[in-house]
């Protein structure tokens, strides 16, 4: 699959598989909150501008460090409201079960479900993707 490249950090990788419509986004470690909504809205500004379908947004946050509360609210706020205007229809996580990531993803659990986005966790990129495939079928 051929991935194009949106943004490319030290601390976050984010590309974009048109066969799946699928903007991934693979977080490393700790970044600011500027950096945090540079890269979110790096994606979000490419699904507008490319005209792109972004049918499916993958996070992986296996290696991702802790996200501030004041990143996690505007992502609620802002960010998911934005993404949800401009089509995207559902959205998947990576990551390992660690207590401090499972408490920051619940509460974006809750936000997506009050935007009706189906949200699912998974272990590895390839359960994720299948999942995503499976709405193609």
């Amino acid at each position: 699959m051929e991935e194009k490249v949106i943004l490319n950090e030290n601390y976050v990788r984010i590309t974009y598989r048109q066969n799946i419509k699928t903007v991934k986004v693979v977080w490393v470690g700790s970044f600011s909150k500027d950096q945090y909504q540079h890269a979110v809205e790096a994606a979000l500004d490419f699904q507008l501008k490319e005209k792109f379908p972004v049918d499916n947004y993958l996070s992986d946050i296996l290696k991702q460090g802790i996200v501030n509360p004041e990143s996690r609210k505007w992502f609620e706020q802002v960010a998911m409201p934005r993404a949800v205007k401009q089509g995207l229809k559902r959205a998947a996580i990576i990551f390992d079960g660690n207590v401090f990531k499972k408490y920051y993803i619940n509460l974006i659990l809750q936000a997506t479900n009050a935007y009706k986005l189906p949200l699912k966790f998974f272990s590895t990129e390839e359960d994720a993707l299948k999942w995503f495939q499976s709405f193609n079928s």
